[in-house]
């Protein structure tokens, strides 16, 4: 009896013995798994942050100051959804209400999804805003389109800056011009306009490349929209002058104009009188000619960029003027949003290559105007700007 409760025992402790053996490495391979697993979740979250809980902020102006960059904002978020993209505007007068701005800016910084936010125009207040935002959340990628503030300013808080090659301009109006049987060119505008220096210099290129293409340049001033004649008064006089200049110089004189509200009577007199418009001072289908030639743009309609085409060229060939108006073949602040939101989300993926990837901008730019884009970072006072890329595109002819 006490021989086989011997051997009982020691078959138990053989036992013990074995498991005490085995256990470190069965927590060995428990805690490997445990850490996989963490691993595998951790992973799981990263993706699902990425593809659902994404957010990317746009700040525009309201409809009655910048319909163009509203709608496109709004094309955006009825792209991807509200879950995903948040609309807010600045202040129609925001000059006066910079805190409005940084306000709204802040808003929506303080949002952990939101990941990118681009404002269009970065207005006045918007490097005052990024910088706020900074303090809370430094990881935010920051797109600024049609910069307001000194480019040393807002280069060095935004991530990204986009910005029409005004000075550029000066060479391809010329050679657009040329192109369509200009022999003269006529650029419209006033004392106050002439002492921003970036359009002076634009002017002196423009004078400078029509010299070079064999284009008379005539430096033509007209009334300050601003003064005592008013925007009503600057119209009526380049609706007055234009026939004056076609019957002096010849149908086959361009006209140039630095002052927005000019585009319209400029459009209709050269439509009229049978001249060359090279582009407007903001180059875009929607700058001018749906006014000048009296086009109404269905609501469904609004942001639709090829249909506002198809419509101005009906037009423009209905008077005769098919082959002598032309500008770019999207409106660029509209692009600065509509481009600069995918690249934002080719950011948040995890498809670009840091916060500025300026190949990944330009394949952007190009998928969404369909045509050729050059980006050229500014160069101001011996400073390059890496960051503040300014675009220029190739015409679109109607």
């Amino acid at each position: 009896m006490l021989k086989k409760l011997l051997s009982i025992m020691l078959i138990l402790s053989l036992v013990l013995g074995l498991i005490g053996c085995s256990q470190p490495a069965s927590n060995e391979s428990d805690n490997n798994t445990s850490n996989e697993a963490e691993k595998v979740d951790e992973q799981s979250a990263q993706t699902s942050n990425t593809s659902n809980n994404w957010k990317i902020g746009i700040m525009t102006g309201t409809v009655s100051q910048n319909e163009e960059e509203y709608r496109a904002a709004q094309r955006v978020q009825k792209k991807y959804g509200k879950e995903h993209v948040i609309l807010m505007t600045y202040p129609d007068k925001f000059m006066d209400e910079q805190e409005t701005t940084i306000a709204n800016v802040l808003n929506m910084a303080s949002d952990p999804d939101v990941k990118a936010i681009i404002i269009v125009q970065a207005v006045p207040g918007t490097v005052a805003a990024i910088k706020k935002a900074r303090e809370i959340r430094d990881d935010i990628l920051f797109i600024a389109g049609t910069p307001g503030e000194d480019p040393s300013q807002i280069a060095a808080v935004a991530d990204v800056v986009f910005a029409m090659n005004e000075l550029a301009m000066g060479e391809t109006i010329p050679k657009q011009a040329k192109k369509q049987g200009a022999k003269v060119l006529v650029h419209y505008s006033f004392p106050r306009h002439m002492s921003y220096p970036l359009l002076a210099a634009r002017r002196d290129l423009l004078k400078e490349n029509c010299e070079k293409l064999g284009i008379k340049f005539v430096d033509a001033t007209a009334p300050d929209p601003t003064g005592d004649a008013g925007v009503s008064g600057a119209q009526q006089f380049i609706l007055e002058d234009v026939p004056r200049m076609v019957e002096k110089y010849g149908k086959d004189t361009a006209f140039f104009s630095t002052n927005c509200a000019m585009q319209v009577p400029l459009i209709s007199a050269c439509l009229e009188e049978g001249a060359i418009y090279p582009q407007p001072c903001c180059p875009s289908p929607y700058h001018g000619f749906p006014s000048a030639l009296g086009i109404e743009i269905p609501e469904d309609k609004k942001g639709d960029v090829e249909y506002a085409i198809e419509q101005i060229k009906a037009k423009i060939a209905e008077k005769g003027g098919t082959g002598r108006f032309s500008t770019w073949p999207v409106p660029v602040a509209m692009m600065f949003i509509e481009a600069g939101a995918e690249y934002a989300k080719a950011y948040i993926e995890g498809k670009t290559n840091g916060k500025l990837d300026v190949d990944v901008i330009k394949d952007k730019f190009k998928e969404y105007a369909k045509t050729d884009i050059s980006l050229t970072p500014l160069e101001e006072n011996g400073n390059k700007y890496d960051n503040y890329l300014m675009v220029l595109l190739d015409f679109l002819d109607f």
